[in-house]
């Protein structure tokens, strides 16, 4: 059990703030002898003075008073946040993203919102597809922007974009002539994934519908490392992400072509159902259908794209 008191560090806090006992006891309306009490009992449960006493003059923070006290302001508006539900509201909105969306999304979106609405302050938060959900599960995210994979159904979530599955392939590959190609066309070819595990299990499932077995030939651990095995002919990648970049990391030319027997995924903005809706989350989920939009293929843009460039 603590043995000090939200008192005793409120008592301190307000001597540093005016510079004496006087001065601090007016302040928070209460007696001087009290307030010296108060702040002589708090330095003798920390084993050492906060302020050098000097006769008629003003009082100043030891080094560790120094210290001490402004780790005591942090805690004091931090426990009236506490007492004041609105001003929680107030903080930075966390927003989980889908890692492989990050790139081609998170910067449009902070950019939006510091000229739409430079009130909300967003604190984004990386994470792949489970961490994600149990971030929004365990109350470490506000709201997570990412494809409509691996979230239950007391998640809600806004649709604001539906994608398709592209192939990734290298220059000259012959499916890169196709304007339009199929799971068939995909069926024995070399396919190289991101190493996620929803995703694999996901695009497996496309295949597995159409009555086809992929030929996973590469496991990748990043959407990047995919593009650069794709674009070296080492297999054909196979991702919903679609960045603008038409070089792979190491140079190399590459291509993409949407799926259009494969359907279409969502990228959502989702939320925790039983969590309130906070203002900020309400900012956010009107700047949002503005700033996602569908690629345009083949070799178009990506699955996030700012309004004026539209």
């Amino acid at each position: 059990m603590l043995s000090l008191t939200l008192r005793q560090i409120e008592y301190a806090v307000a001597v540093a703030a005016h510079g004496g006992m006087s001065a601090a006891a007016a302040a928070l309306h209460v007696s001087q002898p009290a307030l010296s009490v108060a702040l002589g009992q708090l330095e003798a449960h920390l084993g050492q003075p906060l302020f050098l006493r000097r006769p008629g003059g003003r009082l100043v923070p030891t080094s560790f008073g120094q210290r001490w006290l402004f780790s005591a302001e942090e805690a004091l508006e931090r426990v009236g946040a506490l007492a004041h539900p609105g001003r929680l509201a107030e903080q930075a909105l966390r927003l989980a993203v889908f890692e492989d969306l990050a790139p081609a999304c998170l910067a449009p979106v902070l950019a939006a919102v510091a000229v739409e609405a430079p009130q909300l302050q967003i604190l984004p938060l990386l994470m792949g597809f489970e961490p994600l959900a149990a971030a929004l599960h365990q109350g470490r995210a506000d709201l997570a922007l990412t494809w409509d994979l691996g979230l239950e159904a007391d998640v809600d979530r806004l649709t604001l974009a539906r994608i398709p599955p592209h192939a990734v392939l290298a220059e000259g590959h012959p499916l890169a002539a196709q304007p339009r190609i199929t799971l068939r066309d995909l069926a024995d070819q070399p396919l190289i994934l991101t190493d996620q595990g929803l995703s694999i299990s996901h695009m497996r499932a496309l295949f597995a519908r159409a009555g086809l077995q992929p030929r996973i030939a590469q496991r990748a651990a990043t959407l990047e490392l995919m593009r650069s095995l794709a674009a070296n002919g080492l297999g054909v990648g196979l991702s919903y992400t679609n960045p603008a970049a038409r070089l792979s990391q190491d140079g190399k030319p590459l291509h993409t072509r949407p799926l259009v027997d494969a359907g279409a995924e969502a990228i959502v903005l989702a939320r925790l159902a039983a969590n309130p809706v906070t203002e900020g989350g309400r900012l956010l989920a009107r700047l949002l259908p503005g700033l996602i939009a569908a690629p345009a293929f083949p070799d178009a843009l990506p699955a996030c794209d700012s309004a004026e460039s539209r």
